[in-house]
């Protein structure tokens, strides 16, 4: 990887502090540093970062459409729980969008509506004050889900998974992992990885070949056991982007996945811009799948963020809003939001859907063109 010299930042001076005084640090803790340190991380400052003056675009933020659609699955959710109290927990909740445009469509069914608890659990300060000045209906605010008690509903993240922080690995003649240095600039060293690594590919039946080069995100089997312990009873959707462990650590991906995303530009850079440029790793839904089976979450299916949307009713939904003059006002705009969200994004992103302590169900989202389990 090519290690650039960095911008003196502040942060950038604190983490430098820290290895100078305590010595290396993992990726893991370096990522994590760079993206939520309190008040200058990446996802704890007040900069805009989604949307046309951000970093990068969501779903959410291209179209209320798209949380129309996730509120149409939630709605199918409400009725096989059988039609009671319904508790909606968002993990990162960005601008609020999402929250707001899934709220917008199920207050047109007034006894669901009446029933619903809408939880955000947002690490970043900035954005939960941009959450909470138009979400007024509805909607709480936690740090965690541990806090939000017993869970009927569905637990939902929507691009959250891939900002996990990871641990950065190298298999040698034994795996390695991956620890940020500084002499003048940073630099990467390798120590031999904890057992907790290994056994994360060894639970996967991964072996990686010699020279490869991946991202294992613990963070995120943690994350999975935690809402699965407060899930009593209900559905888990997880969108984002990501493959199966075959796909993830193909040949093709033997330098891996991790991405930094500043001005809608893209680099493969995390020493540089710190605390200024997002960083993020596809997420390896085959680990979600296992480690929610071993906590009690069943595999429901998982499919294309375009099939998931053309199963709902998008194409449709997209032209009544148009003639309505709701959501398009012309045909080019029309055009623009079915390309984005069917196309660009609806083949990269991904729709995992567990459950608990219900009985499998063929959900709308999953009728058509679902695959096998990752």
């Amino acid at each position: 990887m090519n290690l650039t010299q960095n911008k003196e930042s502040v942060l950038s001076n604190i983490i430098i502090q820290n290895i100078q005084q305590q010595g290396p640090i993992s990726f893991r803790n370096f990522m994590e540093m760079s993206l939520y340190y309190p008040d200058l991380g990446y996802y704890t400052t007040v900069q805009d970062k989604i949307g046309t003056k951000g970093d990068f675009y969501t779903s959410s933020t291209v179209s209320p459409a798209f949380g129309a659609m996730i509120a149409r699955q939630l709605e199918e959710m409400w009725h096989l729980l059988g039609e009671h109290f319904f508790t909606i927990v968002e993990y990162g909740g960005g601008t609020g969008a999402l929250c707001y445009d899934i709220l917008e469509y199920l207050s047109r069914n007034e006894k669901l509506y009446a029933g619903i608890r809408y939880c955000i659990i947002e690490k970043s300060p900035s954005m939960r004050a941009r959450q909470k000045l138009y979400l007024l209906d509805k909607v709480y605010w936690y740090d965690s889900i541990k806090e939000i008690g017993d869970i009927q509903g569905c637990v939902l993240s929507n691009e959250v998974i891939d900002n996990l922080s990871v641990h950065q690995v190298v298999m040698e003649d034994e795996l390695m992992e991956v620890w940020v240095d500084y002499d003048t600039d940073y630099k990467e060293i390798l120590k031999p990885a904890s057992s907790i690594l290994i056994a994360y590919l060894e639970q996967l039946k991964i072996v990686l070949p010699k020279g490869f080069r991946t991202e294992i995100n613990i963070e995120a089997t943690e994350w999975i056991r935690d809402l699965a312990d407060q899930l009593s009873k209900g559905f888990v959707i997880t969108i984002d982007y990501g493959h199966s462990s075959i796909d993830l650590y193909h040949n093709s991906r033997s330098s891996g996945t991790l991405l930094c995303f500043s001005k809608h530009t893209i680099n493969e850079d995390p020493y540089k811009n710190i605390g200024e440029q997002d960083i993020t790793t596809h997420v390896n839904f085959s680990a979600l799948c296992l480690w929610g089976h071993k906590n009690g979450l069943a595999y429901c299916g998982f499919t294309t963020q375009q099939n998931f949307l053309l199963n709902l009713g998008f194409i449709e939904y997209i032209k009544q809003a148009a003639v309505a003059g709701q959501e398009s006002q012309n045909h080019a705009k029309e055009i623009f939001l079915i390309e984005t969200l069917i196309i660009e994004m609806g083949n990269k992103f991904k729709v995992l859907i567990q459950h608990k302590n219900i009985p499998n169900q063929q959900l709308k989202g999953l009728k058509q063109h679902a695959s096998s389990m990752p």
